[in-house]
């Protein structure tokens, strides 16, 4: 099961039904996407409430004036079928800047430019715009 395709598929589902929030599981890699995704400012924030098992963590959801979603997609690009490397020179721009990848580096999970900006390349996640 790939739960990070179901964390970005909850989110994503979410802000089309223009819910202020919602409940996913709560896992390291979670919480470090939805770190960089409030940093980005693609969702205003996120709560990790420890439960007896694994915990949950609640993300809240970011619109603008209009009523739309701050995401419009999420695109899941490495998959446990077939995982997507990337180098520093090769970290593609998404939407001419409008959008970012998130990339799992050696030093931890973190967006594209902050990996170009410190040289390292690794697994390819996703992308966001």
């Amino acid at each position: 099961m790939d739960t990070v395709a179901q964390f970005l598929t909850r989110v994503r589902n979410a802000g089309v039904a223009r819910h202020e929030k919602v409940d996913v599981p709560s896992s390291k890699l979670r919480v470090g996407l939805a770190e960089i995704l409030a940093n980005t400012g693609f969702i205003r924030s996120y709560k990790v409430a420890k439960d007896t098992k694994q915990g949950v963590m609640r993300v809240y959801l970011r619109y603008d004036e209009v009523g739309a979603h701050a995401i419009t997609n999420i695109q899941r690009v490495s998959r446990p079928g077939r995982r997507v490397y990337v180098k520093s020179g090769e970290i593609p721009t998404v939407r001419s800047g409008l959008g970012m990848t998130i990339i799992s580096t050696s030093q931890g999970l973190m967006s594209g430019d902050e990996a170009k900006k410190n040289n390292l390349g690794g697994e390819f996640i996703c992308k966001v715009w």
